[in-house]
């Protein structure tokens, strides 16, 4: 095992770095090459989220909606919750074979937790022993293999990283979750815990090589806190200028942010009770999604959804102008769940054929509606019929005067679309119906 640097020299280095590098995020002009970077994360709509930690070991505790959150709705005290790496032992974790899953589904990137909110480090950490590699059998950084594994078949990685630390004594005052773990601290220092945060940080960005971003989630824990944004703004982007910052926040985005996120809602939608906004028309967007109804390991949770209803929320939110970020929750032994892979892998056959549709396309003429959404590419309008109940379809707001050609995206054959005031009509014959999506491909002049 390598020497570990003391907590409070590495914060010194880091407090010297910060002070030579610290830009107001206010007037942020992000990089040609961040700006570059949004264009790519829009043409790839498609990304695997992965949260995976020492949580996965109670695989939800038998209660079915229990899987990440387990240490705060159980009310674990600390002292017994930091047993759980002592046998965290994923030795089936092959970061090949998570790759090649992920490309063969037809993902172009990964969103993987560095830090959930147990405070449990999945990598390397200098400034802290509660890792993956110092308090763990395993004593491997599987972020740093999962990253170089990316770096080979070409999959861009982005950390997700929790503000929220139930386990870290500085996070004081205690914010609107975890005041049931009994032996939390009842003091601390919220300035030298965002220290500790962004030194976190900054070993993400220098240890590993070019990533995709950060994707931050918990600041809702303390909303009227000041987390110094400018100042972690401003190290991520001093370190990694090309890197995309977003903030499940739920709020429209702060300065310094370069995409925004919606957590298990599409844009403008709000069943959740988490999506209060609006939806910025300024940066990349981005939706998140599970496959059952838990983020980390449920042992008892099978109320999957079907492939049918992800691919069309896939596609509603690319009408949006969204990603979509669909997660697993892989087991503690590194293995990624039968169900989840069988499901990934539906999905990606599909894609084989119809990703045109939605790679590299932006949010159509026409917002998501009850029979499905449009997203367009050059002069192209690709129509996705997903519920089609036998009678023509009115669509406004597509202008019909440009309407050179319309095709059926599988065959090229000719569609039954017809101008009329303000947009078209679409009747479809029942033999020409897809059972997921049925897609016209409109040429526009």
């Amino acid at each position: 095992m390598r020497p570990k640097l003391s907590r409070f020299f590495v914060l010194a280095l880091f407090a010297a770095f910060l002070s030579t590098c610290l830009t107001a995020q206010e007037g942020y002009v992000p990089t040609q090459e961040n700006l570059d970077n949004r264009e790519w994360f829009q043409d790839a709509k498609y990304g695997l989220f992965v949260h995976w930690g020492v949580y996965s070991i109670m695989g939800g505790g038998g209660d079915q909606g229990i899987a990440e959150w387990i240490m705060e709705r159980k009310d674990i005290p600390i002292v017994q919750y930091e047993k759980l790496p002592t046998f965290f032992n994923p030795t089936q974790f092959d970061p090949a074979e998570w790759v090649s899953m992920v490309k063969k589904a037809g993902m172009k990137y990964i969103t993987i937790t560095s830090k959930h909110h147990d405070g449990f480090a999945m990598y390397d950490s200098r400034i802290s022993d509660y890792n993956i590699v110092d308090a763990t059998p395993y004593g491997k950084d599987v972020i740093g293999m999962l990253k170089e594994e990316c770096d080979r078949q070409g999959v861009k990685l982005f950390f997700y990283h929790s503000q929220l630390d139930w386990h870290h004594p500085d996070y004081f005052p205690h914010g609107r979750t975890g005041n049931g773990i009994p032996d939390r601290s009842q003091s601390g220092d919220f300035n030298a815990y965002i220290d500790y945060m962004n030194t976190q940080l900054s070993e993400l960005l220098t240890q590993y090589g070019e990533i995709g971003g950060i994707w931050f989630d918990g600041m809702w824990d303390k909303p009227d806190a000041d987390w110094r944004l400018d100042e972690t703004y401003a190290l991520i982007h001093k370190l990694q200028p090309g890197a995309l910052i977003g903030s499940n926040h739920h709020k429209m985005p702060f300065p310094g942010e370069d995409f925004m996120m919606f957590e298990r809602d599409l844009p403008g939608e709000n069943s959740m009770g988490f999506n209060n906004t609006g939806i910025s028309d300024q940066v990349p967007l981005e939706m998140c999604e599970t496959m059952n109804g838990s983020w980390g390991f449920n042992i008892i949770d099978q109320n999957y959804k079907s492939v049918e209803t992800l691919i069309h929320t896939m596609v509603r939110a690319a009408g949006y102008g969204a990603n979509f970020l669909l997660n697993t929750g892989p087991m503690p032994n590194g293995k990624i769940q039968p169900e989840n892979a069988d499901t990934l892998m539906a999905i990606g056959n599909w894609l084989e054929t119809y990703g045109d549709a939605l790679y590299g396309t932006r949010e159509g003429p026409v917002k998501p509606q009850e029979w499905g959404a449009t997203t367009s590419k050059g002069n192209l309008v690709y129509i996705h019929i997903l519920d089609y109940r036998g009678r023509t379809i009115e669509i406004q707001g597509i202008d019909s005067s440009r309407l050179r050609s319309a095709v059926y995206f599988d065959d090229g054959s000719r569609a039954d679309v017809k101008r009329n005031e303000g947009g078209i009509s679409i009747t479809i014959p029942k033999k020409k119906l897809k059972p997921i999506d049925t897609i016209i491909v409109l040429t526009l002049m």
